[in-house]
């Protein structure tokens, strides 16, 4: 005897499926649920290290920039104290090249001035006496005359380098062109001039002949005129 099937029987059927369906979404919605709790903790969390991170490469990025700011600085410091110790090294460097020069120049004044009154004398200028350093400032005209030789109305300009360049000739000649407006009190005088230096420059002996300079160079232990006797002072 078969057992019949009746709409009961398919009504519970039907509920059953539907409950079993239900757990199922219910199950799927925990899971999803559950999911996506999982997906945001995990996502705050590589956020939370996202940003540690950069936090801590900033700081590492601000302590090496500190660190080649406090190099920079150093080095900054170590440079400005070598160019301070530089200058005061080339400073006393030129002071004492300076002072040098100076009694060089004395030294090879004190050999021209007492020959002075004897080598003019031989070329037929007669001055009987000489003057150091002779020096004026007024109205705007600054002027020094190493040795000026001297008697009544003759004169001779002479100045002194311990080496003679041709810069020096020129601007020797400079002065000359104002020696009678700086010196008035000489405004009458024959004026001849001359230049002396224990070293000559190559050429520059001849360039002083051209401009009508006597040429007074050391020969031995004395100091002599170089010039020969063709020679013709320009007058000023």
């Amino acid at each position: 005897m078969s057992n019949s099937v009746t709409i009961q029987d398919i009504y519970q059927l039907f509920q059953a499926s539907q409950a079993e369906a239900d757990r199922r979404w219910a199950e799927l919605d925990r899971y999803l649920a559950k999911l996506a709790e999982d997906s945001k903790r995990r996502t705050e969390e590589l956020a939370a290290e996202l940003a540690e991170d950069r936090k801590r490469r900033a700081a590492e990025l601000d302590r090496r920039f500190a660190e080649l700011a406090a190099e920079a600085d150093r080095r900054a410091a170590e440079a400005e104290k070598r160019l301070a110790k530089a200058e005061a090294i080339a400073a006393n460097t030129n002071k004492a090249v300076s002072a040098l020069t100076s009694r060089w120049g004395q030294f090879v004044e004190n050999l021209v001035e007492p020959a002075a009154v004897r080598i003019f004398q031989e070329r037929g200028i007669t001055v009987t006496q000489t003057l150091r350093r002779l020096e004026m400032k007024r109205a705007g005209i600054e002027m020094e005359i190493d040795i000026l030789g001297i008697d009544g109305d003759v004169a001779v300009a002479i100045e002194v380098k311990p080496r003679l360049s041709k810069t020096d000739v020129d601007y020797f000649l400079e002065k000359l062109a104002h020696f009678k407006e700086a010196f008035p009190r000489y405004s009458d005088v024959k004026l001849n001039a001359a230049v002396a230096g224990i070293e000559i420059d190559e050429g520059v002996d001849r360039y002083a002949y051209r401009q009508g300079l006597f040429v007074i160079q050391q020969s031995g232990e004395v100091v002599e005129i170089v010039n020969d006797q063709n020679f013709r002072p320009k007058v000023w």
